[in-house]
């Protein structure tokens, strides 16, 4: 399966992994420093919450995508590939 995205929704996509790798490089640090275990763990949370974002919007926006008539033509069964979809999605449940 290709990732296909219009530049609007994978321009929101890479802004929001640029988030979660400031944040993730927050946390680092916050460790490094001795940081408050609740303020380290609130920005774990948010980092990991920017991330669920991403692979979600991925998902969605490459639903639209994936299901193609060239993956059917490619020799691929719309059950397998719905299936390979399902697995992607629920990856990040």
């Amino acid at each position: 399966m290709e990732l296909a995205m219009a530049a609007e929704e994978l321009k929101t996509v890479v802004n929001r992994l640029r988030r979660a790798q400031g944040q993730i490089a927050g946390v680092i640090k916050m460790i490094e420093e001795g940081r408050d275990c609740e303020e380290v763990v609130t920005q774990l949370a948010a980092a990991s919450k920017a991330l669920d974002r991403a692979g979600f919007a991925i998902i969605a926006t490459g639903l639209e995508h994936c299901l193609t008539d060239s993956d059917i033509a490619a020799g691929g069964d719309r059950e397998r590939i719905r299936a390979r979809l399902e697995k992607l999605f629920l990856s990040l449940a």
